[in-house]
């Protein structure tokens, strides 16, 4: 899929690894397991897929030839509902728990993503650090500590947790044949967010800077790594931060009068997973309806 790969011939859908007939990957860009000589297909992992922009992602993914895994923290149910939707589509999905801002939680996720990945012919070959939290909207001089310290674990330290361990199983460093590695930033690292999330904003800067000093790092190891920065999109985030009509009451300050959707912001997220972005690493792409 990426490095030295063999190029497949363009897909019908953004994301796609390389389709024949709706969702099975060309052979070419699968890897060979020597033990068995059968082809190992495309594992793709989504943090934070339970709903929004993450499953939005899965469910793309899924049609573009993928076998996901939707990681969630708290909503199992929405998880397995989100695997049983895709898979009733002849997609291919299952479902893994763990908080990202608990390093021992990743640990143990990607130790059952490897034992998934055997189990059914897969290999590691993209990651989607989609987790992320928002809070009710307020000035810096009202934040407390713990605020501060759940934003930038789930927000910050998650992405980092995912990215260490994939990269332990992508790069060809470490023996892996490359991958791909989707970051999910914000507008808000533009714009600030004062006087309600300057928090969740400064988090998002974070992730602008771990992009493209990651894509540096492993660039020549097979590992491409790209951030996506929604603007405003109309998801459950909102609710959780206290405001669930946000979305549409920003709508006239967006050139495009109206939010986002997940559909159109994971579409991005597929897009740099894909082959067409073979030559895209470090960057950092505003899906923002021109705000």
């Amino acid at each position: 899929m990426h490095g030295g790969d063999a190029r497949p011939a363009a897909s019908p859908l953004p994301g796609a690894p390389g389709l024949r007939e709706g969702r099975a990957p060309l052979r070419q860009n699968r890897r060979m397991d020597t033990t068995t000589s059968e082809p190992l297909s495309p594992l793709l992992l989504v943090t934070g897929a339970s709903r929004g922009i993450g499953a939005a992602c899965a469910r793309l993914a899924a049609a573009a030839g993928w076998t996901v895994a939707v990681n969630y923290a708290s909503r199992a149910d929405a998880a397995q509902a989100l695997v049983r939707e895709i898979e009733a589509q002849g997609g291919r999905a299952f479902a893994l728990q763990a908080d990202v801002a608990d390093d021992a939680q990743v640990r143990r996720l990607f130790d059952a993503l490897d034992r998934e990945a055997v189990a059914r012919g897969l290999r590691l070959r993209g990651l989607v650090n989609n987790a992320g939290v928002v809070d009710v909207a307020a000035r810096v001089d009202a934040m407390d500590a713990a605020r501060l310290q759940r934003m930038f674990a789930v927000n910050v330290f998650g992405s980092f947790h995912c990215a260490r361990e994939a990269l332990r199983r992508m790069s060809t460093r470490h023996g892996g044949t490359g991958g791909s590695i989707v970051n999910l930033s914000s507008s808000a690292a533009r714009t600030g967010g004062a006087g309600q999330y300057v928090d969740y904003a400064a988090s998002k800067g974070a992730i602008d800077t771990f992009t493209v000093g990651l894509a540096r790092e492993v660039a020549d190891e097979g590992v491409r790594v790209n951030a996506v920065r929604p603007g405003v999109t109309d998801t459950e985030i909102h609710a959780s931060g206290g405001q669930p009509g946000r979305a549409w009451e920003l709508a006239p300050q967006i050139p495009l009068r109206r939010p986002g959707r997940a559909d159109e912001i994971a579409q991005a997220v597929l897009w740099l997973l894909s082959d067409a972005a073979s030559y895209t690493t470090g960057a950092l792409l505003d899906v923002s309806g021109g705000r």
